[in-house]
C-alpha cells in the first residue's frame, strides 16, 4: 500500500512534505547528483505536488520521465503511482539509469529505467544517435502524462522539435506534457538586462535562443516564448494555460524554471 492509501489519500502537499521529511528513502551518492543538482529530496517533492495540482496526474495514469536522471522525480512518484499507474524513466546519462535499476525497480517492479543513447555534450557525449532524429522506444499513445524538467533547458532547437513531436506520438488522448523551460519574454529579457537573472543569460533583445555560456552551449538554454511554444504547435500540442513563470529571471515566484502544460489537440 502506498503512503498516499495509507494517509486516506490526503491532499498532495501532505504527502509531498511527508516524502522531503522521509530520511529513509533512498538517495543517490554525491557523484551522481551531477545529474541533478539542489536538494533531491525537496525537489522531488515539490514537482510531486506540480505533478498533480498543474498537471493533474492521477495516481493510475501511465507516466514517463524524459530525461529522469538519477531518479529524482521516480522516488516521489513510487508512493503516488497505483496499479494500475506505472513509470518509466529515460535518460541519456547511463550511471543515473544503472542507480535507478539497481535501487528503485528492485523494490517497485512497475517503475521501468532505460538509457537513451541519444548524444549530448555534456552527459552523453559518445552517444550513437542524434537528438534531431531520435526516436524513443516506446508504442504510440503509451502515456497519459509526460514529463520534462530541466530537460528542454539543455537541448538545442532540431532535437526541441524532435522531442515536442515524439511527445505528441506517445501522449494518448487525454493526455499531457508537463515541461519546463527558460522562456524568454518582456519580463524575463527585462530581468536579464537588470542582471537578476539566474543563470545569467547575455542580454540580447533579438535573439530567440540565448546560452548562458557560449563555451558549453547545452549546459542552459533558454528559448524565446513564440519561438518554445511554436515547436510543441508543430508537433499538435497546445499549451493547457498560460505558463506558470518561474523565478530564474528574477520574478518573485516560488518555482526557479517556468512551467508548461502542454495537452494533444
Amino acid at each position: 500500500m502506498t503512503a498516499l492509501a495509507m494517509a486516506g489519500a490526503g491532499p498532495i502537499e501532505a504527502l509531498a512534505a511527508f516524502h522531503a521529511a522521509n530520511r529513509f528513502m533512498p538517495a543517490p551518492p554525491p557523484d551522481l547528483l551531477l545529474c541533478g543538482d539542489g536538494d533531491f529530496r525537496a525537489i522531488g517533492a515539490e514537482f510531486l505536488t506540480h505533478f498533480v495540482r498543474l498537471g493533474g496526474l492521477e495516481p493510475h495514469e501511465r507516466v514517463l520521465d524524459l530525461g529522469c536522471g538519477v531518479g529524482r522525480m521516480a522516488i516521489p512518484l513510487t508512493q503516488y503511482l497505483e496499479a494500475p499507474g506505472s513509470y518509466d524513466g529515460i535518460d541519456v546519462a547511463a550511471p543515473c539509469i544503472a542507480w535507478c535499476q539497481a535501487v528503485i525497480t528492485p523494490v517497485y517492479p512497475s517503475f521501468r529505467f532505460a538509457h537513451l543513447d541519444v548524444a549530448h555534450a555534456l552527459y552523453n557525449p559518445a552517444g550513437g544517435q542524434m537528438g534531431a532524429t531520435a526516436r524513443l522506444p516506446f508504442d504510440d499513445a503509451a502515456f497519459d502524462f509526460i514529463a520534462l524538467v530541466s530537460v528542454l533547458t539543455h537541448v538545442d532547437p532540431p532535437t526541441l522539435a524532435q522531442y515536442a513531436r515524439e511527445v505528441a506520438r506517445l501522449l494518448a488522448p487525454g493526455g499531457r506534457c508537463f515541461s519546463t523551460a527558460f522562456l524568454l519574454n518582456g519580463p524575463s529579457r527585462a530581468g536579464i538586462a537588470a542582471g537578476t537573472a539566474r543563470p545569467p543569460f547575455p542580454h540580447a533583445p533579438s535573439e530567440v535562443v540565448l546560452h548562458a555560456d557560449p563555451a558549453a552551449p547545452l549546459a542552459a538554454v533558454a528559448y524565446d516564448e513564440d519561438r518554445f511554444l511554436g515547436a510543441f504547435l508543430a508537433a499538435g500540442l497546445r499549451r493547457r494555460r498560460p505558463a506558470r513563470y518561474g523565478n530564474w529571471s528574477g520574478r518573485t515566484q516560488p518555482q526557479f524554471q517556468d512551467i508548461c502544460i502542454f495537452e494533444r489537440d
